[in-house]
């Protein structure tokens, strides 16, 4: 196997750690192919051996810092995901693609943990050196030493801007493990979901009303909208099921960021086919939703979500 099929290899878990620096899933591919034309060009100073794996996060790792240092991006505070407007969903079919190299009994929750929006959005308030140091030593579980080389830096430097960014990210995370669901949406969840995608292809009133908590969220990244509570809802209900409708709807079960989703597809009036309008990603609690984060359409394909579905 030559180094290009090596390399190759570590594809996708090279885009989740690029996703988890960026929050992005276009722009960790991006800077997937940037790793790969790095490494390519460095292939010479590689030994060979079983170190292509940290080797090639190294280099990913500082493709991440360096994009993230030219676009100046890093929040000086975060209210909700209407402040984060690059945030994308990452499909769990994708990451289904994954094997865990050394896996453990908290393996499935540290991943799920790690790829929920709740923690990507938190991210995105660490400076990029901070953010860098929390994946490599909380996440990929690598050593002090190795990851101060990585971002050549001190031992002491990297475990200071590891303790910053736990502090930082306490704040803003759940603080019990048992806060968070299991490592995939739960069965529970999932026939909450299909109470979801009922209440809105035959959508009533009262039927969204009693599947939402009183003081639910729902943003629209990239759009700056975030609305507060059931009550500000209403003008969102009427443009999508009113009497001023755009038309019907039709919803297909599927899953981000190991948190349920609904695929939402729209067929105007003047239309024969539900075409593809946006993603519903969920979080639950007990037998209420939450919190909504609704994206556009875009990574339809990536999620292997048809652009159309019939109207049978």
């Amino acid at each position: 196997m030559d180094f290009a099929e090596q390399a190759e290899q570590h594809r996708r878990e090279l885009h989740v750690h690029c996703y988890r620096m960026l929050g992005s899933f276009e722009e960790a591919e991006d800077l997937v192919q940037e790793t790969f034309l790095r490494a390519w060009n460095k292939r010479d100073t590689f030994d060979g051996g079983p170190g292509l794996r940290p080797w090639l996060y190294r280099i990913a790792t500082n493709a991440c810092l360096d994009a993230l240092r030219r676009r100046g991006r890093q929040l000086a505070a975060l209210h909700s995901y209407a402040e984060v407007p690059w945030l994308q969903p990452y499909p769990d079919v994708l990451l289904d693609e994954i094997a865990a190299p050394e896996p453990s009994p908290d393996a499935e929750v540290v991943a799920r943990e790690t790829i929920e929006l709740a923690f990507l959005a938190a991210i995105q308030v660490l400076p990029p050196q901070q953010r860098a140091v929390l994946i490599m030593r909380d996440v990929l579980g690598w050593p002090a030493a190795e990851t101060a080389s990585v971002l050549n830096t001190s031992v002491a430097a990297a475990n200071s801007a590891l303790q910053r960014a736990r502090a930082t990210m306490r704040d803003r995370l759940p603080a019990q493990r048992a806060e968070w669901s299991a490592a995939e949406p739960s069965p529970a969840e999932l026939d909450l979901l299909r109470r979801y995608i009922d209440a809105h292809e035959q959508p009533t009133h009262a039927a969204l009303a009693a599947l939402a908590r009183e003081d639910i969220r729902v943003t629209m990244p990239p759009h700056p909208f975030c609305y507060d509570g059931l009550a500000s809802l209403q003008p969102l209900y009427e443009r999508a099921f009113g009497s001023e409708a755009m038309g019907t709807w039709r919803l297909l079960p599927t899953s981000a960021n190991r948190m349920p989703a609904a695929a939402c597809y729209l067929r105007r009036w003047d239309d024969t086919e539900f075409r593809a309008f946006k993603l519903d990603v969920i979080r639950f609690d007990g037998a209420l939703v939450a919190e909504v984060t609704t994206f556009d359409a875009t990574l339809f394909p990536a999620f292997g979500l048809p652009e159309t579905v019939g109207s049978n």
